[in-house]
């Protein structure tokens, strides 16, 4: 499917309204034409002749053309109008439903500003090339070939010394076209560039603060905004220079009428009525010519902005709903990797990956930044497909599980936390809006949130600003995970969730999780020895390998890189004992009267 026909999609089912618009534009050119008729008859058999019984009727008729013209001329804009709107709202929400429907791999490549941008300026391009360009551009094309006809029954003569313009308008227009096009294309790309630059500046105004980079980012936008205007002059040179020749074009129109039709008219060969007529269709042909250079910039700003918005929409997922799901209303948690790989950019990121976890059991897993931690998680939530092996949960490969419902079984409380510009309660009953406000409660008592969100101006019901502004590192990610937990999900999945959270309230969440009363495959990924030192089961991953497998105790005797890890962390095993005893004394610190 070409962009065009995509576009015209959506404006196929106003058919018959855009219909009854060009009808309704018809009739308003047509009475436009019978106006001049009329003038004509006044000087002729009025003032000429001399019969002013005739006067009245024909004013008269002038006044009902004149409204009747003004009503229409209301009805089509209505019309137009209304069905932009319409075609707008229809391909907008298309459009966004895909957005939805895009795997990681599309958002890695995509700048926020581009998408923002085909979503807002080529939209409304669209729009008012639907309201208003389409019936222009018709209206411009009636009028001049009838006027150009009715020019001919009056006088062929005059007429075809007029139609040697023609030539002339058609080549200019075909140049303007040629050259317009790439202009109108780095406009585009120049606002969304623009269009990006200040949405990640808005975003990361906070850093730019702490940088005290105000100046830097203000010059960086000044080249930006300089790239912008420079795309939009170089535009604008083009119909500056085509624009006068069009002008130049319509105006030869009136000096011909005003050589030829007078030498006619003294010779008799036409009379001074049909002069007056003629000169009456003179500005249906010198109006199109006129605005022919700006139409033609409407058109492609137009076709530019359907093909952009179309490429974007275009792209097909890599990850895709199988054709014939296997539906998994409620899995019970079990998970198995067989020989998974993972590459991405012809770049390896993970490589023969296989472990079982049964229902239930708790998984951490532990490695440096980059080798690959976060990378399993996404391919177990089938965030990618592995390029190699197959990831099962409860013995079935996810590519043949039904999508939506392997996600709804998943909790994730991820790395990168993500706050919408809601309230707190909002936050945290993402996954079920219309839950209880005591499930909520207890999900956030269960992530250590409940004390600090109580201490709120307005509690639970206290707005919480873009991405979480305002609130603490620790405090997002203690919302972020009430959030995984409200779902009950069969599998949990904390990816470095409690990094920013001191001793005590890792803790107390490690506590709460071994309390959660359904069962549930529990993985911890993380830095931190003490957040995964309890699981069933810890890997170890280096490059996108896993090099130790076991329980915290066997990994410590086989003394590897786990090992290294810990004597890092607690310095010897002595101390590590002397930590857990002491918390043990104190009974979970400060939560061990909740």
């Amino acid at each position: 499917m070409t962009a065009m026909r995509w576009f015209y999609s959506f404006l196929k089912k106003h058919n018959k309204s855009m219909a009854l618009g060009l009808v309704l534009v018809t009739v308003i050119s047509v009475l436009a034409i019978v106006k001049p008729i009329v003038s004509g008859s006044i000087v002729d058999d009025v003032i000429t002749a001399g019969d002013y019984s005739l006067l009245p009727g024909l004013i008269a008729l002038l006044i009902l053309i004149t409204i009747l013209r003004g009503v229409l001329r209301y009805w089509s804009q209505v019309i137009f109008e209304t069905c932009s709107q319409d075609v707008l709202y229809s391909m907008r929400d298309t459009v966004y439903r895909k957005l939805l429907q895009e795997d990681f791999n599309f958002y890695n490549k995509k700048r926020t500003g581009d998408l923002l941008s085909r979503q807002t300026g080529d939209m409304d391009a669209i729009r008012h090339f639907i309201a208003f360009v389409i019936y222009q551009v018709y209206e411009n094309v009636f009028l001049f070939f009838f006027a150009l006809v009715m020019i001919f029954t009056v006088s062929w003569k005059l007429a075809l010394c007029m139609c040697v313009v023609l030539p002339f308008a058609l080549l200019v227009t075909l140049s303007q076209t040629k050259n317009g096009r790439p202009c109108f294309q780095k406009i585009r790309e120049q606002f969304s560039s623009l269009n990006t630059f200040v949405q990640e500046n808005v975003s990361g105004n906070r850093v730019v603060k702490a940088f005290s980079k105000e100046e830097y980012e203000i010059g960086k936008f000044n080249k930006e905004n300089d790239g912008y205007r420079d795309a939009e002059l170089a535009a604008a040179e083009i119909w500056t220079k085509y624009v006068p020749q069009f002008e130049f074009l319509s105006n030869m129109l009136t000096v011909i009428l005003m050589l030829v039709g007078s030498i006619m008219v003294i010779q008799d060969s036409m009379t001074l009525g049909n002069y007056v007529t003629i000169n009456g269709y003179l500005w249906m042909l010198m109006n199109p010519l006129r605005q022919i250079g700006w139409r033609i910039n409407d058109i492609q700003r137009f076709t530019t902005s359907v093909e952009k918005i179309y490429a974007t929409y275009s792209e097909e997922p890599a990850v895709k709903h199988p054709k014939k799901a296997i539906p998994c209303r409620k899995l019970q948690g079990d998970v198995e990797f067989r020989n998974v790989s993972y590459s991405a950019d012809d770049e390896d990121i993970i490589h023969n990956v296989s472990f079982s976890v049964k229902s239930g059991q708790t998984v951490g897993i532990l490695g440096s930044t980059g080798s690959g931690k976060s990378t399993i998680m996404n391919l177990l939530c089938r965030f990618y497909d592995v390029t190699d092996g197959e990831v099962l949960v409860d013995g079935r490969n996810v590519k043949d599980l039904d999508l939506y419902n392997l996600r709804q079984n998943i909790g994730m409380a991820m790395q990168d936390v993500f706050l919408f510009s809601d309230t707190v309660e909002g936050n945290i009953a993402y996954s079920k809006p219309d839950c209880p406000f005591e499930e909520v409660q207890k999900a956030a008592i269960m992530a250590d949130a409940d004390s600090f969100i109580r201490e709120m101006p307005d509690g639970y019901d206290t707005i919480v600003g873009e991405r979480g502004v305002g609130l603490s590192g620790g405090q997002k990610q203690r919302i972020s995970l009430a959030r995984a937990l409200l779902k009950q999900p069969s599998i949990l999945i904390l990816d470095d969730t409690t990094s920013a959270v001191d001793m005590e309230t890792e803790s107390y969440i490690q506590q709460q999780l071994n309390k959660i009363d359904h069962a549930c495959t529990i993985f911890i990924v993380a830095y931190r020895i003490s957040s995964i030192k309890d699981a069933d089961l810890i890997l170890v991953l280096n490059d996108g390998k896993i090099v130790e497998q076991g329980t915290h105790d066997t990994l410590l005797q086989n003394n590897g890189y786990y090992a290294t890890v810990f004597r890092h962390q607690y310095g010897d095993y002595e101390r590590y004992i002397g930590e857990i005893s002491q918390t043990t004394r104190k009974g979970g610190g400060r939560h061990g009267t909740k």
